[in-house]
């Protein structure tokens, strides 16, 4: 695939719209799964969106028929015939911080899984705090299928969703989970036609551009948080962010419109 200038298009690439910004992995012929290049684009792709103030939701999505299958193999097997240490890396260098930044930027993130999403790529999805998925899609928790254990945070964050057991179950035996599956074990939001995908992401992330931007990601790290400290330790945590939040504009803004019986204006500061 090449750009109209015909240099070769990057593997990642970030779409404005408004306040949204669009990362889409774009290797679809690959089915844009995780080479180097890509994964050093995806990293810088998604700290520029994390740290642009002007960016007040944040869509991941995928290029062609899948979101994301994860590790590219083919460069996998040539750097484990290589005795690269290069791979092993990558997650330390690439895996963690991409779901970290997902997970923590303070903002939300939704993604729009247009296929499948297999390995990393799961992880990813599995970041956001949404996920649309289209009717044909579904999740792989394909690790130990080459005899690897997890990673891209799928231990922490699929235990949460459906629980310990089932978590052990979908990583042990990995298969495709279907995407009705999926929603009934709430690993993804909602599940749509493949033409309604863009039409439904589109509004969810408008939605969520619209609105106050720093309580959001406040609310996000709070989970993130509390998932793994005491209840003391997560109230102390939600007293700072609340005296973070309720200096802010919107905090303001929120409270003058309620006076007034007006609907708010946020302007995410």
């Amino acid at each position: 695939m090449t750009d109209t200038t015909g240099q070769p298009a990057s593997p990642v690439l970030v779409e404005r719209d408004g306040a949204v910004a669009t990362v889409r992995l774009n290797r679809p012929d690959a089915m844009n799964s995780l080479d180097t290049p890509t994964k050093d684009a995806l990293v810088r792709a998604l700290t520029d969106v994390a740290e642009d103030p002007s960016v007040r939701c944040v869509v991941l999505t995928g290029s062609g028929r899948a979101f994301c299958v994860g590790q590219d193999l083919r460069e996998h097997i040539t750097l484990l015939q290589d005795d690269d240490p290069s791979l092993w890396e990558t997650v330390a260098r690439h895996y963690n911080p991409v779901v970290e930044l997902l997970a923590t930027m303070n903002k939300p993130v939704v993604a729009a899984v247009n296929g499948v999403a297999a390995g990393a790529g799961a992880g990813f999805a599995l970041a956001a705090d949404f996920r649309v998925m289209v009717d044909g899609a579904g999740f792989n928790l394909a690790f130990a299928g080459i005899a690897l254990s997890c990673d891209s945070g799928t231990s922490w964050s699929l235990q949460r969703i459906v629980g310990p057991a089932k978590a052990k179950e979908l990583l042990l035996l990995p298969r495709t989970v279907p995407a009705a599956e999926c929603l009934s074990l709430g690993l993804v939001t909602t599940v749509v036609a493949p033409d309604e995908l863009e039409t439904a992401v589109g509004e969810l992330a408008a939605t969520l551009a619209a609105g106050p931007t720093l309580a959001y990601g406040s609310i996000r790290r709070a989970v993130a948080f509390s998932a793994g400290h005491s209840l003391t330790e997560s109230l102390a945590n939600e007293g700072d962010s609340m005296t973070l939040t309720g200096a802010t504009s919107d905090h303001r803004a929120a409270v003058a419109a309620f006076l007034a019986k007006e609907k708010p204006v946020f302007t995410g500061e």
